[in-house]
């Protein structure tokens, strides 16, 4: 599934400030964060972003990783925006695209997921699909992230939160759980983070 179209486009001071800066969605800024927290990106690193559109993580992440890097966008929506020559992109879905599409830039480095469901109005529902995209998001990296590699995903907070957080921990050498500032007071959001990807045993 592609991310929520955001019905607060429009009049918000951080989607002003990302479109002057020459990105397309304020969710540039919850990236930006995170990797400041946690030193996610860095250069030379290979990079997945699912369900990429409309293209702000994958624009921060091509310049973080720098032109010895590369970063592979993937959502069922067209992304039309501009990227740099080290980005690129795959129109399809993203957690069910065919394993040969998602090794042809593996193993990674980072994997992204800014995905969530559309939302219906209904939040126990809304909540069930988000816990759904995280665990096949998180699925896509423990088959494609190289040891020592890194996790980022969206979550809709809900009773399947301690399931997500304990799925990241059993993969991952230290898990963090941020809430970045810029997102929405009305916003049940939390970022998931799996640092340093355990080895697969022997």
């Amino acid at each position: 599934m592609s991310k929520r179209r955001n019905p607060y486009a429009q009049g918000d001071a951080r989607t002003k400030s990302a479109k002057a800066q020459g990105y397309p969605a304020r969710s540039v800024f919850k990236l930006e964060e995170i990797d400041q927290r946690v030193q996610l990106l860095a250069p030379g690193q290979c990079v997945l972003d699912l369900g990429a559109a409309p293209g702000s993580w994958s624009l921060y992440a091509s310049t973080r990783v720098g032109s010895k890097g590369q970063v592979f966008a993937i959502d069922l929506q067209e992304i039309k925006q501009a990227f740099p020559a080290n980005v690129a992109l795959w129109q399809g879905d993203a957690l069910t695209v065919d394993s040969a599409v998602l090794r042809s830039y593996a193993p990674y480095d980072v994997v992204l997921s800014d995905m969530a469901p559309a939302t219906s109005g209904n939040k126990v529902r809304d909540q069930a699909l988000s816990f759904e995209l995280f665990m096949k998001a998180l699925a896509v990296a423990e088959a494609h992230l190289r040891p020592g590699g890194h996790f980022v995903a969206k979550l809709f907070m809900s009773g399947d939160y301690p399931a997500a957080r304990d799925a990241v921990r059993a993969a991952f050498t230290k898990e963090k759980t941020i809430r970045p500032q810029g997102t929405r007071q009305n916003s049940s959001e939390v970022f998931v983070v799996g640092l340093v990807r355990r080895a697969a045993p022997q």
